[in-house]
């Protein structure tokens, strides 16, 4: 296993954390977590050398924190670092984080968390949060010995993420999406450096964008084999993250224990800069033909927002984008349903088309996401 830079503190992180979002299950429902297989997972991974993992109070319908504290018992909790997160979407008063946390800890079987984070955080659900004097509740909780260090995970843009790294000056790490197709996305390459530039570590979340990196199609796939035959999808992406020195601990989310091997396996032969500039150039031509496939040629630049009517453009296009190039429009229509801003919500008002770099007929394409997956 490899080790990094974990922010300012003197304890370095292994390359690779334990995503617990995507636990092994039984049948087809998500919250029965097969618990045997999710310990000799967790185990191993810690047992060769991982010493970071990553739980939340919502995953798996609440269940992922008990399986987890099960995981870390037998020696194995004082072995790693524990990081679960404050679902802020069910906090309506300080008594409410109060609660929370204490339930948490005791559905971890543990007395303190060592990495405690403001779950899923937007500009909404910050403003909602700052009523609430969170960083002075967490400051308490930290003399308490409840909480080690604080942060927060993100979905939002730039300008969001850099109004919340500023506002405290004691956030130890931040959590954000990151891959080698989301470089513009949310917090981006320029959240990344700018969170590591104020020495605050950055755990990397989907670096597979959701398992979109580790199936890719066939064009571009080729692309890649012709660097290096014996490369896996997952290596490319998980290596193109670790590649980059800011990336403090890249956080997979393995649902089988053949996965856990393959990961720890590629962990061990990561590091800053590992990439050449032949296969870093590779994944460039790589990511230009995806997009080149791609049937909505959108960047994901989100020139076109806000729209009056609140439509999420950007997104509607990349869920319609992958259900065509992996052939899951199952999975598609899924995520479309659950899309804040679909395209059914549009007006036609047309303020976005004149935005577009791409000058794509936005509203036409909005239709044709509507009429295939609404």
């Amino acid at each position: 296993m490899q080790y990094r830079k974990f922010g300012k503190l003197s304890w370095k992180v292994s390359a690779l954390g334990f995503g617990t979002m995507r636990l092994p299950c039984v049948g087809n429902d998500q919250n029965n977590i097969d618990e045997k297989e999710v310990i000799k997972m967790i185990r191993y991974a810690i047992d060769n050398g991982l010493n970071y993992v990553d739980t939340a109070y919502s995953y798996h319908g609440g269940n992922s924190e008990i399986i987890t504290g099960k995981a870390l018992r037998d020696g194995y909790r004082d072995r790693t670092r524990l990081a679960t997160k404050l679902p802020v979407w069910l906090i309506n008063s300080k008594l409410d984080m109060d609660d929370k946390l204490n339930e948490q800890l005791k559905k971890l079987g543990t007395d303190y968390i060592d990495f405690y984070l403001f779950h899923s955080m937007d500009k909404q659900s910050w403003d909602k949060l700052l009523n609430y004097d969170p960083i002075d509740w967490a400051e308490k909780k930290i003399k308490e010995g409840k909480i080690r260090y604080i942060g927060f995970s993100f979905h939002d843009e730039f300008p969001v993420f850099k109004e919340m790294i500023d506002y405290y000056n004691g956030w130890t790490f931040c959590q954000m999406q990151y891959n080698y197709l989301d470089e513009n996305f949310q917090a981006g390459t320029h959240g990344l450096k700018y969170a590591a530039e104020k020495g605050i570590a950055v755990v990397i979340m989907e670096p597979l964008r959701g398992g979109r990196l580790a199936r890719l199609p066939v064009q571009v796939e080729e692309i890649l084999k012709e660097i290096d035959i014996e490369k896996s999808d997952v290596e490319w992406g998980l290596q193109w993250v670790w590649n980059h020195p800011e990336v403090s601990v890249v956080l997979s989310g393995m649902s089988t224990f053949e996965q856990v091997e393959q990961d720890v396996e590629y962990a061990s032969r990561s590091g800053i800069n590992y990439l050449s500039h032949e296969e870093l150039e590779a994944i460039a031509k790589a990511i230009k033909k995806y997009r080149e496939i791609t049937p909505i040629a959108c960047t994901s630049c989100f020139y076109c927002l806000p729209c009056p009517n609140e439509v999420y453009i950007p997104e509607n296009f990349t869920i319609y984008n992958e259900g065509i190039l992996f052939g899951d429009f199952d999975s598609a229509k899924l995520k479309y349903a659950d899309l804040k801003g679909k395209a059914d919500e549009c007006i036609e008002c047309g303020a976005c088309e004149p935005k577009c770099p791409q000058k794509l007929p936005i509203i036409e394409l909005l239709k044709k996401v509507k009429a295939e997956l609404g």
